[in-house]
C-alpha cells in the first residue's frame, strides 16, 4: 500500500457561538495515502469542509479543537500533529504541503489584481531554486504561464495580464487550481469545486483535477454532497452525517453494497438519467441541530428502518469487509435482514455503470 500522508484521528470541533457549543464534528477517524483520491461527502452542515479546514489549520476563530489528532507526514519524512502547531508554524505546511480549492473561485481570487499576479505570488511564497533561494519574477512568471497551460486556460500571456472579472465561472475555477498547484502541494483539497458551474463545465473540472492528480501523484481530498460527482474520480468515500463518519470504503464497496440507510439517501437523490417525468427523491426530514446532538443515531429520526436501539444508543462501527465499515445497527447479528433497496441499485446502474444495465 502507498505510503500514508495523513492520520486524523478521533476529531472533535466545536464552535462557540451566541446560542451556545455547536458540536459540530463529534469524533472523525480517516486517513489519506500518496496518489489517492478520497471523497468525503455529506449534506451540507455534515461537518466535511470543517474537518478539511481543521486539516489546513484555517479554522474560523471561533472553532475549537476539543479532541484528536491531525497527524501530517511532510516531504522531509517528519511527522507533525496540525493540531498543536502554532500560527507561525502552520505556513510551514500551509500552502507548500497542503493546499486548498475554494468552492467559489470569485471570492477566493482577489477582484483588484490580474490573475498572473495572483498565480506568481503562490510561486515565489512556496518554491526554492535549486540552491534553496527565492526564485526571480521572471522565472515565477515563466512556471506561471506554464500551469496556465495546463489546466486549460488558452493564450496564457494574454490572459496572464487580465483580471477575475474578465473570466468565465469554469475559467476561474481554473485558475484557483493553478494557485493551488503554484504551492507544490503533496495534498490537494478540492471543496466542492464544481457547485457554482454548469453540468458541462463541472464535467471539465473534474477531468482535469483528475488527469493533475495523475501526472503529479498528488493526493486528493474531494468534498461533495453529490455521490454521482465523485464515482468516476474517487478511489475510496467516507460518507459524512452530523459531525461522524458513517460510512466509509472503497467506491466500488460503497456504490455497490452501501450498507447505512443514509447512503442509501444519498444514491437515492441521484436523479433518474432513463424517466423523463421521474420524481426526485429526497431525504425525508433535516439533519440535527448540533447544538444539541441527539441521544443515539442521529440519523434515526430520518430512517425508516430505524430500529428501537437507534434512538437509545450510537451505533459503533461495524466492519463489512476488510476496508468497508458503516456505523449502523442493522449490520448487528440480532438486527433483522434488510436488503439494498432496489431505488439505489439502479441510480448505481445509472451513474456508474452509464445506464447500460
Amino acid at each position: 500500500m502507498a505510503k500514508e500522508l495523513l492520520k486524523v484521528s478521533n476529531l472533535e470541533i466545536e464552535f462557540k457561538t451566541e446560542n451556545g457549543i455547536v458540536q459540530a464534528i463529534r469524533g472523525v477517524d480517516f486517513n489519506l495515502h500518496v496518489g489517492e483520491t478520497l471523497a468525503i461527502v455529506g449534506e451540507s452542515g455534515s461537518g466535511k469542509s470543517v474537518v478539511t479546514r481543521a486539516v489546513m489549520g484555517i479554522l474560523a476563530n471561533n472553532g475549537v479543537v476539543k479532541a484528536g489528532e491531525i497527524l501530517y507526514t511532510d516531504s522531509k519524512g517528519n511527522q507533525v500533529d496540525v493540531t498543536k502547531m502554532s500560527k507561525k508554524e502552520l505556513p510551514k505546511i500551509r500552502g507548500g504541503e497542503i493546499a486548498m480549492i475554494f468552492q467559489d473561485p470569485m471570492t477566493a481570487l482577489n477582484p483588484v489584481l490580474t490573475i498572473g499576479t495572483q498565480i506568481v505570488e503562490a510561486i515565489q511564497l512556496h518554491q526554492k531554486d535549486e540552491n534553496g533561494k527565492d526564485l526571480s519574477k521572471t522565472v515565477a512568471k515563466a512556471k506561471a504561464l506554464e500551469l496556465l497551460t495546463l489546466v486549460g486556460i488558452h493564450d496564457p500571456e494574454v490572459r496572464f495580464k487580465q483580471y477575475p472579472h474578465q473570466f468565465s465561472g469554469g475559467m476561474r475555477q481554473r485558475i484557483v487550481i493553478a494557485i493551488a498547484l503554484g504551492c507544490e502541494p503533496r495534498v490537494l483539497i478540492a471543496d466542492e469545486p464544481t457547485t457554482a458551474l454548469d453540468v458541462t463545465i463541472q464535467a471539465q473540472i473534474l477531468e482535469l483535477i483528475k488527469e493533475i492528480q495523475q501526472r503529479l501523484n498528488l493526493a486528493v481530498i474531494f468534498i461533495t454532497h453529490d455521490l454521482g460527482v465523485v464515482a468516476n474520480v474517487a478511489d475510496r468515500v467516507n460518507v459524512m452525517y452530523a459531525g461522524r463518519i458513517v460510512e466509509a470504503g472503497s467506491i466500488d464497496e460503497v456504490f455497490y453494497n452501501p450498507r447505512h440507510p443514509y447512503t442509501w439517501g444519498l444514491l437515492s437523490s441521484m436523479p433518474d438519467i432513463e424517466s423523463e417525468n421521474a420524481e426526485l427523491f429526497s431525504i425525508p426530514g433535516t439533519p440535527p441541530n448540533l447544538l444539541y446532538p441527539p441521544k443515539g443515531d442521529a440519523f434515526a429520526p430520518r430512517n425508516k428502518w430505524a430500529l428501537d436501539i437507534d434512538f437509545e444508543m450510537q451505533p459503533p462501527m461495524f466492519k463489512v469487509s476488510e476496508n468497508h465499515y458503516a456505523a449502523t445497527w442493522l449490520l448487528d447479528p440480532r438486527a433483522p435482514k434488510v436488503d439494498v433497496p432496489e431505488i439505489v441499485l439502479k441510480r448505481v446502474r445509472q451513474h456508474v455503470e452509464g445506464g447500460e444495465n
